[in-house]
């Protein structure tokens, strides 16, 4: 008995308690209040009908490959705007590996200059 004795005390820290049978309980009816919230939901809620359908504004709802919007949609006046640097970066774009890892390398070596000056 002792050794639970042990483990129900406080543990006191400087910011604070920790009591694991006080945490379980805290939780528990945390849980209880959730569960009795859940109670009060609607009941005419029915699976496979037309309440499971998103609302589209009236809108018939289309394939999934219809409704997906592209990123080059959304991202569109960000491109167009910017078109300059995209097309610079793209001539500077070789696909080869070595030559990221050369640009991070001296990327980071001026970096490491900038905060060896400081």
């Amino acid at each position: 008995m002792a050794i639970f004795e042990s483990l129900l005390n406080t543990f006191e820290t400087g910011s604070g308690f920790w009591n694991p049978i006080v945490w379980l309980v805290t939780i528990l009816i945390i849980f209880l209040i959730i569960y009795i919230l859940r109670g009060f939901g609607n009941k005419n809620y029915k699976i496979n009908t037309e309440q499971v359908k998103p609302f589209l504004s009236g809108n018939p709802e289309y394939d999934k490959e219809k409704m997906h919007i592209k990123g080059s949609n959304i991202y569109w006046g960000f491109t167009e705007s910017l078109k300059w640097i995209f097309d610079n970066l793209n001539k500077m774009h070789t696909g080869n590996t070595s030559d990221y890892i050369l640009w991070f390398v001296v990327i980071i070596s001026i970096l490491f200059l900038v905060v060896g000056l400081i």
